[in-house]
């Protein structure tokens, strides 16, 4: 599975990380580490909002 970092995170990588699924997110600190089942539906409404 692939992840993206946004456009707009900072050059200190302190951000989420999404799939290219869009159903898991992950810590870029922790790439390696868990990650948390999302719904895509519900991202791109939130992101919609933002």
């Amino acid at each position: 599975m692939r992840f993206k970092k946004s456009s707009r995170s900072a050059a200190n990588s302190n951000c989420v990380e999404v799939a290219n699924t869009l159903h898991r997110l992950r810590d870029s600190k922790n790439p390696h580490g868990p990650s948390l089942a999302a719904d895509a539906a519900a991202l791109i409404r939130f992101a919609k909002t933002r």
